[in-house]
């Protein structure tokens, strides 16, 4: 998979930030948006010169919320970019370079006790801000191992993690690389409604397609929003 998608779109050279805090603050805004809004967003804290740590804890939280409202649910994103902050002060000193130093596994458990910060967003933070071997599962990724089959409908984020994890070599840059051509696929080709025709893993699929997986997706959340009738 790896190959024909990195034959189609090149290397990808993401994540398209100029300073690790840059990661971590898209990695934040990008939740629920899409990533134009985030580059409007991070526009505005660059020119109010509070892209900085130092920024970004001095500045009165409703001011942040007006810079990041591009991204969305901005009043949300702002107490978690302060969170961060907050945490990055008290953990490692504000500095990126010590969390770098830090091991992923104990590093990972304590992002993901940040308010705000989930497993997509702890891992985006691990492997683009501070180069750790720890593969990202997003939406893309996802529905693309879904709909070939690799993995069953419904398995949990870190279960398909792990299989990315255990099937690839340890390799930071492969992993940074091989996710960003997924995001490259999933863009082009593999959305809500899939554009299979001359998507560079059309040649994967599996006998019969994509209908038994849309089908068991389509069932699935139709279940989800399905009235519930209480036993008398």
């Amino acid at each position: 998979m790896y190959s024909k998608l990195s034959d189609r779109f090149g290397h990808r050279r993401w994540w398209p930030a100029r300073t690790p805090l840059e990661v971590a603050v898209g990695a934040i805004l990008t939740q629920n948006t899409a990533w134009r809004n985030v580059e409007r967003a991070i526009a505005n804290l660059r020119a109010a010169r509070v892209l900085s740590v130092a920024g970004l804890r001095r500045v009165p939280l409703a001011r942040l919320a007006r810079l990041v409202r591009p991204s969305g649910y901005f009043n949300q994103k702002a107490r978690k970019l302060k969170a961060f902050v907050a945490f990055l002060d008290r953990e490692h000193g504000g500095r990126f370079a010590s969390m770098r130093r830090a091991e992923a596994a104990p590093l990972r458990a304590a992002l993901l006790g940040v308010h705000g910060i989930g497993p997509e967003t702890a891992d985006s933070i691990l492997l683009y801000a501070l180069e750790k071997p720890v593969f990202v599962v997003d939406t893309y990724t996802r529905r693309i191992v879904e709909r070939h089959r690799v993995v069953p409908h419904g398995l949990s984020y870190e279960a398909i993690r792990a299989m990315f994890e255990s099937r690839l070599p340890r390799d930071v840059a492969l992993w940074n690389d091989y996710h960003a051509q997924l995001v490259a696929a999933g863009h082009h080709h593999c959305g809500p409604t899939p554009r299979c025709e001359g998507c560079p893993l059309e040649s994967l699929l599996p006998t019969g397609g994509l209908a038994l997986t849309d089908a068991k997706r389509r069932t699935s959340r139709a279940a989800s929003r399905a009235p519930r009738v209480r036993p008398r």
